[in-house]
């Protein structure tokens, strides 16, 4: 019986893994994409988020929606750490292709959301992501 609940517990702790790692793919997507609707499905409209240049909400983010042209980007070391069964927090790397207002920005970013359930829908209400320094720099 203990194997069982194990098991179950493992099955249910990837699960979980793997659907807030799609709705993170969801939220990069749509912001790619230039879809503010698709994006606002799956990130609240309170969101707060930092950078390394500043403090933005959800107005700052869909204004640089606009300002970003990704070519593509790749989502790796993705780990979701529970606080309960409505907040839970990922952590992970981006690699991501393209520029901000013409300036290229290609790289890997240290990122990170807080996603709260609202509802039975999951919604991101924190994210930050920051890249990463060149090696030996």
């Amino acid at each position: 019986m203990i194997a069982l609940l194990t098991t179950l517990a493992i099955s249910t702790a990837a699960s979980n893994e793997d659907m807030m790692q799609e709705k993170e793919k969801a939220a990069w997507q749509a912001f790619k994409d230039r879809k503010p609707y698709d994006f606002k499905k799956v990130v609240s409209a309170e969101l707060m988020a930092v950078y390394a240049d500043g403090m933005s909400d959800m107005q700052k983010e869909l204004a640089d929606m606009e300002k970003w042209n990704i070519k593509s980007f790749a989502i790796s070391d993705y780990k979701v750490t529970s606080d309960g069964p409505d907040t839970c927090i990922t952590t992970y790397k981006v690699a991501i292709e393209g520029t901000y207002d013409g300036k290229d920005q290609t790289g890997t970013y240290n990122a990170a959301s807080v996603w709260k359930k609202v509802g039975r829908q999951w919604q991101a209400i924190f994210h930050t992501n920051v890249k990463q320094a060149p090696a030996g720099g």
